[in-house]
């Protein structure tokens, strides 16, 4: 795909930054990923919706991205052009409410709320993604769930060309409208909180990051638990039953600190990293008859 002239020109006349021939392995947590055709980096919701409809309009394949902490990229040429939304990163308060860009993080949102007094923001307050990404997925932690907190949502329909409200965001174990509707695009949420206690909910957060780097290896870049939860068992504790910490393939290893992490220990490339899952896949179901299922999103 060649991004032609006149796309550049438009996205110059409207005033986005963007970047030819982006490097992507500095835009995930994991560290890994070649270039891609064209990336764009929006400054506020409406901006953001402007450039998926123009890309839109002009046929170009896109992939949103917020923090890509839940992302492994391939690492050579990706021919697609990447909507970045960390700059759509607009707070706006209502007493217990807030309305958030797709691109607020949520480790500086929780902050922020803790800050005001706001309380069930903590289960958030050591995952390193964005408002976009964790209603994309229903991230979650410590028993909250981004489904707990969000009362809607806003939404740049490709089909419809504008931007609609969304009460109802079918959220699920990891899922929710946007996982399962590619013709939506979150543009922000609306967050519903309560009030609290600012220093006990500093202290409740304190214990959660303590617990975050006592248990995983935040050291190494990854992109958090790699396998979605099986019904009634943990990935992780399946993984170390059938002797698999600590297996490495190249630079990528299962984490000898907590099995349910594939980390980059330096040097991984993406064959690594997808081969030494499908190793842990297969082994797994093989030992357990336990089916494993990749909660990391892969994008080539």
């Amino acid at each position: 795909m060649m991004i032609s002239e006149k796309i550049l020109s438009e996205l110059e006349r409207l005033h986005v930054n963007f970047c030819i021939d982006y490097e992507l392995k500095n835009s995930c947590t994991f560290r890994v990923g070649g270039k891609c055709a064209l990336a764009l980096f929006p400054c506020d919701e409406s901006c953001l919706a402007l450039c998926v409809s123009l890309l839109d309009s002009y046929g170009v394949p896109l992939h949103i991205v917020g923090k890509g902490s839940n992302t492994l990229f391939f690492d050579g040429f990706i021919d697609k052009a990447f909507v970045f939304t960390s700059n759509v990163n607009q707070i706006n308060v209502s007493d217990t409410l807030l309305s958030c860009g797709a691109g607020v993080g949520l480790v500086s949102l929780a902050a922020k709320a803790c800050d005001m007094g706001l309380e069930g923001l903590e289960f958030a307050c050591g995952i390193p993604g964005s408002i976009g990404g964790a209603v994309f997925m229903n991230a979650g932690a410590h028993g909250g769930a981004m489904e707990n907190i969000v009362v809607s949502t806003r939404a740049y329909s490709r089909k419809q060309k504008r931007t609609v409200t969304i009460t109802d965001n079918m959220f699920g174990y990891r899922d929710s409208i946007y996982k399962n509707n590619s013709d939506l695009v979150c543009l922000g949420a609306d967050i519903l909180l309560s009030r609290g206690e600012p220093q006990q909910i500093r202290v409740k957060m304190r214990e959660l990051l303590d617990q975050r780097k006592s248990k995983q290896p935040i050291e190494y870049p990854s992109a958090g638990s790699y396998f979605k939860r099986p019904e009634g068992d943990f990935a992780g504790r399946l993984i170390e039953t059938c002797g698999l910490k600590g297996m490495k393939m190249g630079g990528a290893e299962v984490s000898q600190k907590h099995a349910g992490f594939i980390i980059n220990t330096g040097n991984a490339t993406f064959n690594d990293i997808v081969t030494l899952e499908r190793i842990v896949v297969d082994s797994v179901y093989e030992k357990t008859g336990v089916l494993l299922k990749r909660e990391v999103e892969i994008v080539e």
